[in-house]
């Protein structure tokens, strides 16, 4: 995807007055080679247009003022509270649906009443993966379905393609994350794991871990368990 300008900066761009969203996506396309405009609303603030952008890249958000004069670069922050105002649209404009991830090819571990539900991409040799799953373990109530995703070495494409050819896919799993328990099962059964691999990536997990919540959100890194948990929880309640 082009960038006008340096992360952060403020980009003059010769561009005609404008007086609607439609003129504003018809100007903001036209300097796109290899993107599209997916959406132009107002924003609650500062007189500020988002314009959501799809590329190569993936999804992005730029801003700009009513007459398309200048083009913003990079993250509003709420300074009240410190939140991210473009990372949280970017997640809920780039939201998939929970009910189409197959999780057929996961392994999955419940405890409780599973009313809490996360989906992880993860990788065994991720070591923010091990501490994120280690911190989910202290949890009850929850549905864990990890998605094998051997991205970062080659010999994590044995120790996944090992784990989903276990006896107990989610013991084995468990063992190799929480307790350094290499999977003992040959490797050469039938698995899912590179129908997972091109999933993960057309899903825009560039690193690992990757999660999804249930309202379809995509969040990445190791987030402390004091903030992941008021999320699931959240979205629980369909939040």
């Amino acid at each position: 995807m082009r960038r006008w300008v340096a992360l952060g900066l403020l980009a003059a761009v010769p561009l005609c007055a404008l007086a609607d969203e439609a003129a504003i996506r018809r100007v903001i396309e036209s300097k796109l080679s290899d993107a599209k405009v997916e959406s132009v609303q107002k924003t609650p603030y500062a007189g500020l247009y988002e314009v959501a952008v799809r590329g190569p890249e993936g999804l992005a958000v730029y801003y700009v003022d009513e007459a398309a004069s200048v083009i913003i670069v990079g993250s509003v922050i709420e300074a009240k509270t410190g939140r991210n105002l473009t990372e949280e649209r970017v997640r809920k404009l780039s939201a998939i649906k929970w009910e189409s991830l197959p999780f057929e090819w996961a392994v999955s571990t419940t405890r409780g009443n599973g009313r809490r539900k996360i989906a992880i991409f993860s990788d065994p040799n991720c070591p923010y993966c091990k501490r994120f799953e280690k911190d989910l373990a202290k949890l009850d109530d929850i549905a864990i379905h990890i998605f094998l995703y051997p991205v970062i070495r080659p010999e994590s494409v044995r120790q996944t393609k090992s784990v989903w050819c276990s006896k107990d896919r989610a013991k084995a799993w468990n063992d190799l994350m929480l307790r350094d328990i290499q999977p003992t099962a040959s490797p050469d059964c039938a698995t899912p794991i590179e129908r997972i691999v091109a999933l993960g990536r057309r899903l825009g997990a560039d690193s690992t871990p990757t999660w999804f919540l249930p309202n379809g959100e995509r969040f990445k890194g190791a987030m402390p368990l004091e903030r992941v948990e008021p999320m699931l929880d959240a979205a629980a309640l369909g939040r």
